[in-house]
């Protein structure tokens, strides 16, 4: 008896471990390629027109955009020449095809200098520089620097383009966290703003590490939109105006958990994203299909 016992033990165990390693092997058979150290810190993505793949680093780094080829390889640098990086966090683009940098991270919600960059697409750009259009903005309802904690909600790592407009999505750091990014909207051109709240989604209120978003994206025909974290992607759709959160919603498990701080539609059925590499984990570009 103690024998059969210990036998059905060890299937447990072996089935256990056989799962956890399958769990692992899909979440990284998606991997497209490695990038290098040069941008072990990828914040966000987007193709420009010619269907080339551009990354920004996180803050800190130089005030820089990068190409790169299906291999991982810097091939073209832009450096945003009246810029800072203090905190980049995300890009999207216009219908033209502008791009926005987002300087926007706000760890500790004391930030009054949230800054958007906006730029020629870069295929439009010869040089190795460019001159931005600055977009400054503060959050209309953020009334102390920082806020208390129950209401902490005003890190920011996520952006969209949409009918002219910038939309915003909040990285929750409330206390104790309640699992809500906030949306908010704002102007697209060279001004100061105040962005307006429109709705709020409840991501989920376990871990923070898992449920707080840290980037997003707009199909190209601008119908569905991918929110990420560590280790999942909501994807909505049949939205009602310009309020995201009204529609449907999905949910998908990505598997392991990194940090994942970038994502971008390569069409509108195909999501690209990368983690930042932390402790030699991540430091990668993957595909996904949204429709299987």
């Amino acid at each position: 008896m103690i024998k059969h016992k210990r036998n059905i033990f060890l299937l447990f165990i072996i089935t256990c471990l056989f799962t956890a390693f399958l769990y692992v092997y899909n979440s990284y058979k998606n991997k497209i390629v490695s990038v290098p150290n040069d941008l072990n810190e990828i914040s966000g993505m987007e193709f420009d027109k010619s269907n080339k793949l551009w990354t920004i680093n996180d803050g800190g780094n130089t005030p820089e955009i990068h190409q790169i080829d299906s291999l991982g390889n810097i091939k073209k640098t832009i450096i945003i020449s009246n810029a800072k990086n203090i905190d980049w966090e995300d890009m999207t683009q216009n219908d033209f095809g502008h791009f926005f940098i987002g300087d926007f991270g706000n760890n500790q919600n004391i930030r009054k200098d949230l800054t958007i960059y906006k730029i020629e697409n870069p295929i439009d750009i010869k040089s190795d520089s460019a001159k931005a259009e600055i977009i400054r903005f503060k959050f209309k309802d953020q009334l102390q620097f920082p806020e208390v904690d129950s209401i902490k909600n005003f890190d920011l790592e996520a952006f969209v383009y949409y009918k002219n407009q910038l939309y915003l999505f909040t990285k929750n750091r409330t206390k104790p966290f309640d699992g809500f990014t906030h949306l908010y909207k704002m102007g697209q051109h060279a001004a100061n703003y105040k962005a307006t709240f429109v709705n709020k989604f409840n991501t989920c209120e376990g871990n923070k590490y898992l449920c707080w978003i840290t980037s997003a994206a707009l199909s190209p025909k601008r119908d569905k939109l991918a929110l990420l974290s560590s280790n999942r992607i909501w994807i909505f759709k049949n939205w009602k105006g310009d309020d995201f959160f009204s529609g449907d919603v999905r949910e998908i498990d990505l598997g392991v958990v990194t940090q994942k701080e970038a994502i971008t539609f390569h069409n509108d059925s195909i999501l690209i994203y990368a983690d930042e590499k932390f402790k030699g984990i991540g430091g990668n570009i993957y595909y996904l299909n949204i429709n299987q």
